[in-house]
């Protein structure tokens, strides 16, 4: 088919659809609705899925987060339930011992977590006060932004220093630089040395400039300065009377060299761990089991929200069907004459294939702009992540230009089957 015929058909079609404005208006509906469906849903699946993998990646691939549970009372001994103090969770011991054992260990950092009022002055609220080790910065991945991180020296020496997270420092010192004030940490004088932000934050501000952004709330201290101050020994008041636990860590990140012996390293410790506890006062977090996991929900996530969103192509593509075969009912007398004429079958079968592929092309099209908008405006009201890909965009256009041109092969063909004679005497 040379182009000149090829133009001519494309406005023929064209001026066989203008005839029947509203007919072909709501037949373009069902793809713009099927194409649309498609690109929100896959860009709503696609945000969901950017989020969860963002915050394991907070994690660290590389880590294995082991934290202290506290058991209820009656899978405890007899001799800890009858003590006053509750003694549960990680040991110096179990630290040790993933240190000499754990094979490909590249760093294991130990942090006691706990609930604290710190202080500036007049203002006062309750926060988590981290103890941690100089290398817990290298190991989270957060982003200092003024200052300096806790030093070997400080660990070694137990100094009174502390690192503030950056919307603490917007809330207690309320612009003003927090480096070198003193910090009151449940009535203990800490020296503020640096901010640190979030592993989502951005370029750092200029220098001299005091920025800051960001939602990391918490205080860090060196571990040696918390066990010389406070031990190891955790007492909880509350209107009842006072709990007391000794917990020797809180939380433990192991974080091994490469990404395939994460799982070996994680059997090793769980081996260490059954020998070491009667119960399984502790919890292991696998953040490379979990990103793992992720990809296979969101693979199962956007087949399901596809499929779904499929459907509605489908029906677009019946309704096409439908008007075609209407269409070819009301033309029949000008399928006679083009037949007389001398049109072949192929050039009727491409004369209504033409006319199905423009209401498939511009639906769709109109489809894609929609599927756009909406993502954005989800964004912009409920504020929940939506991605748009190119994948999204192409998988939709080309299954509603797929399923409509199917759907059109059956009416065209019919066409061009009818008989020359019998058409030119239909009314």
């Amino acid at each position: 088919m040379t182009t000149l015929p090829l133009i001519r058909m494309v406005k023929l079609a064209v001026k066989n659809l203008s005839q029947y404005k509203l007919r072909a208006g709501l037949t373009m509906l069902g793809i713009i609705f099927g194409v649309c469906s498609v690109v929100a849903m896959l860009s709503v699946g696609e945000g969901a899925n950017r989020e969860i993998q963002e915050k394991i990646q907070r994690m660290g691939s590389n880590n294995i987060l082991i934290k202290s549970v506290k058991v209820p009372k009656d899978e405890t001994s007899t001799e800890t339930s009858r003590s006053m103090i509750a003694s549960y969770g990680l040991t110096y011991k179990d630290a040790q011992q993933f240190s000499q054992y754990i094979p490909n260990l590249k760093a294991s950092t130990p942090m006691k977590v706990l609930r604290y009022d710190v202080q500036y002055k007049a203002r006062k609220l309750q926060t988590d006060v981290i103890a941690t080790t100089p290398w817990f910065l290298r190991v989270q991945h957060y982003r200092m932004m003024r200052g300096r991180f806790l030093t070997s020296s400080d660990m070694e020496f137990g100094s009174p220093v502390c690192v503030i997270g950056s919307r603490l420092a917007r809330i207690l010192f309320a612009g003003y630089d927090p480096i070198g004030k003193t910090l009151n940490i449940d009535h203990d004088a800490y020296t503020v040395v640096g901010i640190v932000g979030d592993i989502a934050q951005g370029e750092l501000p200029p220098q001299g400039e005091l920025w800051l952004e960001g939602e990391n709330q918490n205080v860090y201290i060196p571990l040696r300065t918390y066990l010389n101050k406070r031990g190891d020994l955790f007492a909880q008041w509350s209107e009842g009377g006072g709990t007391f636990e000794k917990i020797e860590l809180h939380e433990l990140i192991l974080t091994i060299d490469k990404q395939e012996n994460v799982i070996r390293a994680v059997d090793t410790a769980r081996r260490i761990l059954r020998k070491n506890h009667k119960v399984e006062d502790y919890s292991i977090v696998v953040p490379f089991e979990l990103i793992r996991q992720a990809r296979e929900t969101r693979r199962l996530f956007n087949i399901v929200l596809g499929s779904i969103a499929a459907i509605s192509l489908i029906v677009g593509g019946i309704g096409i069907m439908n008007i075609m075969l209407a269409t070819v009912s009301e033309r029949t007398r000008e399928i006679g004459i083009r037949r007389a004429l001398g049109a072949r079958r192929q050039d009727i079968v491409m004369q209504f294939l033409m006319e199905t592929l423009i209401l498939s092309l511009s639906g769709g099209m109109i489809g894609l702009v929609f599927g756009a908008l909406i993502p954005l405006m989800i964004t912009a009201v409920t504020g929940v992540q939506t991605v748009l890909t190119f994948s999204s965009f192409a998988i939709a256009f080309t299954v509603s230009v797929t399923v409509s041109v199917v759907f059109g092969i059956y009416p065209a063909h019919r066409a061009a089957q009818m008989d020359p004679i019998e058409a030119l005497r239909h009314e």
